[in-house]
């Protein structure tokens, strides 16, 4: 029997974060998440129970219109097992494929083709002791190119960032990413990089700055 997922949406947007921002993207919503950031901005992904499709379903929705970029996310993707057979299949068919994930679940396993853009909880997400400690040591794996995120939500967690970045030499083999939550001004954190000695890159989520009074994700697949 062909493995199923449990799918909030699928979707056609301008990719928003990570390096990838500003390129058209099919986005693969899938639900459920067992984690409870305090600033979860997809609050109706994470409890809803989704609809079970089978992998070879999801592909076929996600490859209309022949994307060149698809993104696998949530929710947290990886707390569904199936999540890896469907990102091998997403790669199979030559897209460039984006996992997001929360780093609450191991990345070890992930097909290589796959670029992770992986969060590092802060401290104010009142999340970070889930994060799984073994995915530090996997970002360094030669040939892998994934990215780091920090969600700030004040100096505090900015601080925690840099000691972080600092400990595990993360500039030396990932892109690191850091986005202020809502509320939080930009200019501000834009700051507190330049007077750091890391290269993070700041991202703001350019689908919002775009659409900021939509009610859904995208032109749906």
């Amino acid at each position: 029997m062909e493995t199923t997922l449990r799918v909030f949406s699928i979707f056609t947007s301008i990719q928003g974060e990570s390096t990838y921002a500003g390129l058209p993207c099919v986005f693969v919503r899938l639900a459920g998440c067992p984690l409870a950031c305090v600033y979860c901005d997809t609050q109706a992904a994470r409890s809803a129970v989704g609809e079970a499709l089978p992998i070879s379903a999801i592909v076929q929705r996600a490859l209309r219109g022949a994307p060149s970029l698809v993104e696998v996310t949530g929710g947290e993707p990886l707390a569904q097992p199936g999540t890896h057979a469907l990102l091998r299949a997403l790669a199979d068919q030559g897209c460039r494929v984006l996992l997001e994930t929360s780093g609450a679940f191991s990345i070890a396993a992930i097909d290589p083709r796959v670029v992770v853009i992986m969060d590092i909880k802060t401290p104010g997400s009142r999340m970070a002791h889930r994060f799984c400690a073994e995915n530090i040591a996997v970002l360094s794996r030669p040939g892998h190119h994934h990215q780091v995120k920090f969600v700030v939500t004040d100096q505090e967690d900015f601080k925690f960032a840099c000691q972080m970045a600092a400990q595990h030499r993360l500039a030396d083999h990932t892109e690191m990413l850091i986005s202020p939550v809502a509320g939080l001004d930009p200019a501000q954190v834009a700051e507190w990089i330049l007077a750091s000695s890391f290269p993070f890159r700041l991202q703001l989520q350019l689908h919002r700055l775009i659409w900021p009074h939509a009610d859904r994700d995208g032109i749906e697949r």
